[in-house]
């Protein structure tokens, strides 16, 4: 008998909505019509300007390797976007191209997680935070949030917390399940918590660019030895081409760049060249039109969710997802998540994905459906519930 496959492996736990959309999908291929709002995922194609720039690439041929670091004029451009949104003056050479986010998040846990050492995580929380650290034999300390909190860590759950095996701190900004945000202020108490503890701060900024009635701040407005992860697939609406970025200190760039090399090489060439258009006026001005999108969603689907005895009790700021409590509802949010899938077609994620903290009595909604998509999921809930408390 083959010996049993390593225990990183068997400790990284699966995502339970992942089950739940194979069984979407069998439904779909049935012929049934189901309302997906259970996928982090934009349901807007890649803007026109960006997919004429990589099909551009592909026919002069730019199908190779670039740098590990990525392509210089893409970094630049990444450099120049800090300068126009935040009015930073990012030295290109501290910016490392991924593939996707979760390229960035690799890097940055196998620069500073050790075995057996750990960072502090929000839970709830994305929950491949926690499976990429102990990837690297390292592990996440998950602190419990709430709406006191704004469902985010600060300076006195990092005083709480932290012990002799603490590295750092990840916090993600507007974060997901919870669409809340993060300010300056809030940043440099996390900042200067961790620095008094010699720990690193990172930064999860993949939703920037999706807030609504106001604008998200970087940490490296306050702190310019953090490390920050983005991405090109919320805002930029690039999920399949898996392409990201991580900011990074000037010192760490060489063992990053050492990293990935050995890692992935390089992000896809085709991608980071079609990256280059998503600086433009004209990709931003049709970025900006999906933001106001999102946000007319997100005002039709809360008060609507509220409604229906949802409690969600901090309005998210960012990001496309409602993350509600079930508890007047009754029941379990596996079980209450399975039951609209199969009565009502209706698709969302258990709080079971993003962590243990009262995860059984939370789901979370993406509103990354059409607003009359959403109006129909309001209607088929409100009478699915009537059965399901009946």
């Amino acid at each position: 008998m083959a010996k049993p496959y390593s225990a990183r492996s068997r400790a990284i736990e699966p995502f339970h909505v992942m089950a739940l959309l194979a069984r979407a999908n069998e439904l779909q291929a049935a012929g049934h019509d189901v309302i997906h709002l259970e996928i982090g995922e934009p349901d807007f194609v890649t803007a026109a300007p960006i997919v004429a720039a990589g099909q551009a690439a592909l026919a002069a041929g730019h199908t190779g390797y670039t740098a590990a670091r990525g392509l210089p004029a893409l970094r630049q451009a990444i450099a120049g976007f800090y300068g126009q949104r935040y009015g930073l003056d990012i030295d290109p050479a501290r910016v490392m191209v991924t593939p996707g986010g979760s390229g960035a998040l690799l890097l940055t846990s196998a620069l500073l997680v050790d075995p057996g050492h750990h960072w502090l995580l929000a839970d709830p929380g994305y929950p491949c935070n926690r499976h990429f650290l102990r990837l690297v034999e390292g592990d996440a300390k998950l602190v419990p949030v709430g709406p006191a909190d704004h469902y985010q860590l600060n300076a006195r759950l990092v005083a709480e917390h932290w012990d002799t095996q603490s590295v750092g701190a990840l916090v993600a900004s507007p974060a997901n399940p919870t669409g809340a945000v993060l300010g300056l202020g809030d940043f440099r108490a996390l900042s200067d918590a961790l620095k008094a503890r010699d720990g690193h701060l990172v930064v999860d900024e993949i939703y920037h660019g999706l807030t609504y009635g106001m604008d998200a701040r970087s940490v490296l407005e306050v702190d310019d030895s953090a490390f920050v992860l983005n991405s090109f697939s919320k805002y930029f609406g690039m999920t399949g081409w898996r392409l990201g970025w991580l900011v990074a200190p000037p010192e760490a760039v060489p063992e990053l760049e050492k990293l990935a090399q050995n890692l992935y090489i390089s992000a896809p060439s085709i991608a980071q060249h079609a990256a280059l258009a998503c600086f433009e006026p004209q990709t931003l001005e049709i970025l900006e039109q999906r933001r106001e999108a999102f946000r007319q969603r997100r005002d039709f689907l809360l008060p609507a969710l509220r409604g229906l005895g949802f409690d969600i009790a901090v309005e998210p700021e960012g990001a496309f997802y409602l993350y509600a409590d079930i508890s007047r509802l009754g029941g379990d949010a596996y079980e209450l998540s399975r039951f609209f899938l199969e009565e009502e077609h209706v698709a969302f994620t258990p709080g079971l994905d993003f962590g243990r903290h009262l995860a059984r009595q939370h789901v979370r909604f993406a509103y990354t459906q059409a607003l009359p998509r959403l109006e129909e999921a309001v209607e088929r809930i409100a009478r699915g519930l009537q059965r399901w408390q009946g």
